[in-house]
């Protein structure tokens, strides 16, 4: 059985914090999520767990997400001199921008396709870090990798997916993952 991983994170700082958005790498990692089709379940990794995470990654036969290779693993950057980047990955924001030639939001897709929204956004992970609130986070963070994950599902599934577009108006398209 393949060992498909689909993984988020969230991060103690903001671009603006660290002098920002070419210093992703130094945003400093708070809550890592993953679900993998092996084990079938969600693990919760903490910064200080970080290495766990990234072997769990390499050791995927694909890691899933949604602005993973420009966000996520530039994070991870941060704490390992591999190149996460040949991890085999499918970033979907990277996958859709390519098609559709415009970036689309995890949210647009999850409202249009599920009638599901987001919980919050990075910047309040960021406030519930400051505040100590790591289980907010981590349950945050595991509904986006759910959201992320019924999303890869569904195109494998049905070929394609629906999204709102910036008026409002639902849309769909191809996907062939």
């Amino acid at each position: 059985m393949k060992n498909i991983v689909y993984f988020d994170l969230e991060t103690q700082k903001s671009a603006d914090e660290v002098g920002g958005w070419d210093k992703i790498s130094a945003m400093q990692m708070s809550v890592g999520v993953t679900y993998s089709t092996a084990r079938g379940d969600y693990r919760i990794y903490g910064e200080r767990e970080v290495q766990e995470l990234i072997t769990e990654l390499q050791r995927a036969d694909l890691v899933v997400g949604f602005n993973v290779l420009r966000f996520d693993y530039e994070v991870l950057h941060g704490y390992t001199p591999l190149d996460l980047t040949q991890v085999p990955t499918l970033d979907m924001l990277v996958y859709l921008a390519e098609k559709l030639q415009h970036r689309l939001s995890l949210d647009s897709i999850a409202t249009a396709t599920f009638g599901l929204e987001k919980t919050a956004e990075g910047l309040q992970a960021i406030r519930w870090f400051k505040e100590g609130k790591l289980h907010e986070i981590a349950e945050y963070c595991c509904y986006d990798v759910k959201l992320t994950r019924l999303v890869h599902e569904y195109g494998l599934s049905q070929k394609q997916l629906h999204y709102n577009n910036r008026f409002g108006r639902k849309l769909t398209v191809p996907v062939d993952w």
